[in-house]
C-alpha cells in the first residue's frame, strides 16, 4: 500500500494523518467528521475552538463546500493551488462540520500547492482539515521530522513530503461582503488588490481567520454557564441526567465528553430557535476537551478574553 492510499484509509476511518503542504505540515482529519475533528485539537495540546482551514483538492469541491462568487473564483484561478485562504459563506456544513468552523456560517478553504497533498486530497475526494501539526506555542514544523516529533504520536500516517517551501501559514482572505486581508502570508496584500481591487479592513472579521482569535457562537438568549438547578423557563442543556422539567437538549446524557463536544454547537442553535428567556448550561469538567468546550461556552456567555 502507498503512503496515499494509507492515508486515505486513515481520512476514511477517522484517524489523523500528517498532511504535507508547501507552506507547513498540517494535522489532518477529514472535515465532515467532528469525531476526527475533536481529535485534531486534543492532538495540539491546548483545544480551542477554533475555524480550521478546510484543504480541498480541486475547485469543484470548493464549489460545492463554500459559496463562490466572481472574485472569489478571480482568486482562486491566480492563486490556486498555493498558500492562499478563502474565507466564503458555507453551502454544505456536512462536508465541513460545525467543529472544523467553529460554528460560524463561513468557511476557510484552500488549494495546497504540493504534489502529495493533492494526491491525498483528491485521492480522498472530501474535505481535510490541517491546522499546523505543531503542539500548542511550538513552533509550526516544516519538515516531516519536526511534524513527527510534535505530533507523530497522534497520527495513524505521517508522510513525508521534504521541506515546505513556503515554511509560513497561508495569507486569509475573506470575501464575506468587502475583501478583507485578515491574515498576512506568502501572497501579499498587493498581490491580492491587483485582481480584486483595493481591500477593506479586517477588524470586523478576524475571528472568521484561522490562526487569530476566536469567537463565540453569540445566541439571541442570554446564556448563563455552570448551571446545577435551571431556572424556570430556561432552555437547559444538560450534561448527564436531570431532573428539571423544562427544555432539556443533551450534550451527553453519558457525561462523555467528547459526544458533548460534537454536539455543542448544534445545541447552542437549537435552544436559540426555541427563542427561550435563557440558555443555561450545566457544569462541564475542565480536564482534556472539556477545556475547550468551557472555552466555548464561555465565549458564548460573553466571557471573551
Amino acid at each position: 500500500m502507498s503512503l496515499v492510499e494509507a492515508a486515505v484509509d486513515a481520512l476514511n476511518a477517522g484517524n489523523l494523518i500528517h498532511l504535507p503542504t508547501e507552506t507547513v505540515y498540517g494535522l489532518g482529519a477529514s472535515a465532515a467528521n467532528p469525531e476526527a475533528v475533536i481529535k485534531v485539537f486534543e492532538a495540539k495540546g491546548r483545544p480551542r475552538f477554533n475555524p480550521l482551514i478546510v484543504h480541498i483538492g480541486d475547485l469543484a469541491l470548493a464549489e460545492r463546500i463554500g459559496l463562490f462568487d466572481d472574485r472569489a473564483r478571480a482568486l482562486a484561478k491566480a492563486f490556486w493551488p498555493g498558500p492562499l485562504t478563502l474565507v466564503l459563506p458555507v453551502r454544505d456544513r456536512d462536508q465541513a462540520c460545525d467543529l472544523a468552523r467553529a460554528g460560524l456560517d463561513s468557511v476557510a478553504l484552500r488549494m495546497p500547492a504540493h504534489p502529495m497533498a493533492l494526491d491525498i486530497l483528491r485521492a480522498f475526494g472530501g474535505g481535510v482539515v490541517a491546522p499546523s501539526a505543531n503542539r500548542s506555542g511550538r513552533p509550526s514544523p516544516t519538515t516531516q521530522a519536526d511534524a513527527y516529533e510534535e505530533t507523530g504520536a497522534s497520527v495513524a500516517v505521517s508522510p513525508d513530503g521534504g521541506d515546505c517551501p513556503v515554511g509560513v501559514e497561508s495569507t486569509v482572505v475573506s470575501l464575506l461582503g468587502e475583501v478583507r486581508y485578515l491574515r498576512a502570508g506568502a501572497v501579499t496584500r498587493a498581490q491580492i488588490e491587483a485582481v480584486v481591487g483595493p481591500l477593506a479592513a479586517d477588524t470586523a472579521e478576524g475571528h472568521r481567520s484561522p490562526g487569530r482569535l476566536s469567537t463565540h457562537y453569540a445566541p439571541d438568549a442570554p446564556v448563563r454557564i455552570n448551571i446545577d438547578t435551571p431556572s424556570e423557563g430556561a432552555v437547559y442543556l444538560a450534561f448527564g441526567e436531570t431532573d428539571y422539567a423544562g427544555v432539556v437538549i443533551q450534550l451527553s446524557a453519558g457525561r462523555d465528553l467528547h459526544e458533548a463536544a460534537s454536539n455543542l454547537f448544534r445545541a447552542l442553535r437549537d435552544a436559540d430557535r426555541l427563542m427561550p428567556k435563557v440558555i443555561e448550561i450545566a457544569p462541564i469538567p475542565d480536564h482534556d476537551i472539556g477545556e475547550a468546550i468551557n472555552d466555548r461556552i464561555r465565549r458564548a456567555a460573553g466571557f471573551v478574553g
